[in-house]
This record gives C-alpha cells, sequence and structure tokens, in this order.
C-alpha cells in the first residue's frame, strides 16, 4: 500500500469513528423519548442501493406476519458524503422508535448509541460456513483502535450451523446465547422448489447458447476492501473457455464491489440465481461456495494467492480440506474442472455441507421469525381470550 492510499484509509477511519461515536449518537438521542413501535421492523444496509438477498426472504416473513416494513437500504460507497449523511440519520429516527432491525452485514449506525430496552438487532449475517478471517481477527475488516464495537447492540447473530458458534462469538466479540445455530435466512431460497425452477428458466433465457453444455460458474470474492477492491485470476479464466471447448459454457459473475470498477461478468442474472443453474463452481474464498455446497455439486478453488492471502488475511479451516482441488497456477485450471466433473468427491461434498451448512433445512427463516415473536404472539392471544 502506498503512503497516500494508507493516509486515505486512516482519514475514512477516523471520519467513521466520529460519526458513529459522536454524530449519530446524538440524532439518536434527539429522538430516544419517542415510543416503541411494537409493529415496526426496519431491514437496513449500507453496502447496497436495494435490499440485499440475505435479507429478502425475513422481510417477506415479517411482513406476512403483519409487521410494518420500513427498508433503510443506500450504498454509503456510492453515495455524496451529504446523501450518505441523511441516509445514516434517517435510520437513527426509525432506530429510535423500532421493534426489531433487521442487519446482514456490518452496519455502523446500529452500534452507534445505547439502543433502547425493547428495540432487538438481528444479524441475519451474509454468508454460511468458516472460511476467512473476519471481524476482530481481521485487521482488513475493523483496524486496530477502531472504537466503538461495529459490533453493539446485536441481540442475535443467526449462523449456518454449529462449527460457526464459537467462531464467531470470538469474532464479534459477543458472550455465549447471542449467536445461534438457526441456519441462515438467505439458505431458504435453495431448499424452494418454485423459485430454483424460476432460476433455471430464467437462465434458459438468457443464456441458450449453453443448452445441452456443462455450466461452468466463476464467481470469486474480492480482495482489499469495499473502497478499493482487488481481483485476482481473471487472465486464466478469461483462456478457460477456449481450454474446455465446446462442451462446456463459462459464465463469469464477480463481486458488486468489483464490478463498478470492472465490467468482467457476462451474465446478467444474480450469482445467487446462477448457482442453482451450474454444474461446477469456481471460486476461492467466497463463502458463496457455502451456498453451492447445499446443492452437493462439484467446485474447484482457483486462489493463485493462496499463499498470500494465507499470511495477510488468514483462514478458520484448513483451505486444503475441502472437498475441492486447489489450484494456484491458471495453467492447470481446465485439468482441474474436467477432473471435478468427471469424479465428483460425492460424499465428502455431503460431508462438508453437514459441517458447514448444517443447521440451513428450508424453514431458518421461518425459525428465527418464530423464535422472536412466540412471546409477543402469546400475549396476543391471552388479551384476546380475554
Amino acid at each position: 500500500m502506498n503512503s497516500s492510499a494508507g493516509i486515505r484509509l486512516i482519514f475514512r477511519k477516523y471520519i467513521k469513528m466520529f460519526m458513529q461515536g459522536v454524530v449519530l449518537p446524538l440524532f439518536y438521542c434527539l429522538h430516544r423519548w419517542k415510543p416503541i413501535d411494537p409493529r415496526l421492523v426496519i431491514f437496513a444496509d449500507s453496502h447496497h442501493d436495494s435490499l440485499p438477498f440475505s435479507m429478502e426472504r425475513m422481510r417477506d416473513e415479517m411482513k406476512a406476519r403483519g409487521f410494518t416494513i420500513v427498508e433503510c437500504v443506500s450504498d454509503y460507497q456510492a453515495q455524496g458524503a451529504i446523501s450518505a449523511f441523511r441516509s445514516m440519520t434517517a435510520f437513527m429516527r426509525y432506530y429510535a422508535r423500532a421493534r426489531y432491525v433487521f442487519i446482514c452485514d456490518y452496519f455502523l449506525p446500529a452500534a452507534a448509541c445505547r439502543k433502547k430496552k425493547g428495540t432487538e438487532v438481528i444479524q441475519l449475517w451474509h454468508s454460511g460456513g468458516l472460511m476467512k478471517k473476519f471481524g476482530y481477527d481481521a485487521a482488513e475488516d475493523i483496524p486496530p483502535g477502531y472504537r466503538p464495537d461495529p459490533f453493539r447492540n446485536y441481540d442475535l447473530v443467526t449462523v449456518s450451523a454449529d462449527c460457526c458458534v464459537p467462531v464467531f462469538e470470538k469474532a464479534m466479540g459477543k458472550p455465549p446465547g447471542v449467536v445461534r445455530a438457526t441456519g441462515i435466512s438467505r439458505s431458504d431460497f435453495y431448499f424452494d422448489e418454485k423459485w430454483l425452477a424460476g432460476c433455471r428458466e430464467r437462465f434458459r433465457r438468457e443464456h441458450p447458447q449453453a443448452a445441452g453444455k456443462k455450466v461452468i460458474l466463476w464467481a470469486p470474492t474480492f480482495r482489499g476492501n469495499a473502497a478499493s477492491p482487488k481481483l485476482c485470476g481473471a487472465e486464466a479464466v478469461a483462456r478457460l473457455q477456449e481450454s474446455l471447448g465446446s462442451g462446456c459454457a463459462v459464465l463469469i459473475r464477480v463481486h458488486p464491489h468489483l464490478e463498478k470498477e470492472q465490467r468482467l461478468s457476462n451474465s446478467p442474472m444474480p450469482t445467487e440465481q446462477l448457482l442453482a443453474c451450474a454444474d461446477l463452481l469456481i471460486t476461492d474464498y467466497s463463502s458463496v461456495l457455502y451456498d453451492y455446497l447445499i446443492f452437493e455439486k462439484p467446485f474447484v478453488l482457483f486462489a493463485p494467492d493462496y499463499e498470500a492471502y494465507q499470511r495477510n488475511r488468514g483462514f478458520y479451516i484448513d483451505y486444503g480440506s475441502l472437498p475441492g482441488e486447489v489450484v494456484t497456477d491458471g495453467g492447470r485450471l481446465a485439468d482441474a474442472v474436467l477432473s471435478a466433473l468427471r469424479e465428483p468427491r460425492r460424499a465428502e461434498l455431503s460431508a462438508a455441507r453437514r459441517f458447514h451448512m448444517g443447521a440451513c433445512d428450508g424453514h431458518a427463516t421461518e425459525r428465527i421469525a418464530g423464535m422472536l415473536t412466540a412471546g409477543e404472539e402469546a400475549k396476543r392471544g391471552d388479551a384476546g381470550r380475554w
């Protein structure tokens, strides 16, 4: 990192700390006197310009249960400073009256103040399984000395399997009981046959050239951070179609942060929908791998920068223990893909799915909502009997 980039990151860090620690708490206090609305539910995110996939299922569930839904969703990075400030302060006004607040990623405004008793913050998280380090375990996520706590105020963190609970407790600094293996809401889509059929029908319309071919999807993560994303391995993947021949169709779908910088994706469909249509996934350190594990289909881990990534970021697991070949040389990528298609490691894929996604059964959303609202629904039932 050059000196000017380092200075910018330090400046951004202190601006965030000032906003989170001083400005936003002030706006919350201005509205703190307002009573909590027991039917008000906020879905908040600062990384997208529309509701993230990870929250869609829960939004629909809470709406069906009769709650009033407010979406405070804006891509702060893409907004100007004034627009982002307005988005944050708008959230704080709702936050002071909300019964439930759902988020699915880092969302600093929710941690900006001591929230009122009666408001619950639920972190749905945007990924399953265990892969790269995050939170307080990764300086790229939370720089040393950052205050206040970005995970403050969480009442519930939902994760995909029992193996995630102690790791998330440590990475987020949470006491026992906050992180729970309920399954993650987003995973319910992959058990919904109607939704899956819609994905496949759209794929046939969007990609008629792939009919009768093996569909190979490259869906890498991004390196660095949202402000300065990087990609690795694009040149080798660009040559992959020629190496595999006419029996395969290679599709590329990069992370949204990268797509803004480099127009590499060759499909209009989001990654989540393409997973339902792919015969093989190529990824690196992306947690999209664990969504794909639900289908128990083969994958290849293409990680040209593996040694540097392991040294700088680190993993919670032995990367080589995953049931997909690790490829660091782009010249070997085609051979690895063809080998995985010929001999998928079915027993190992099934075991990995149980370990990383064992609590995901198609009913996570209903289970989470039921946990939150059981007491309130019982009270309403008792009131009705009187």
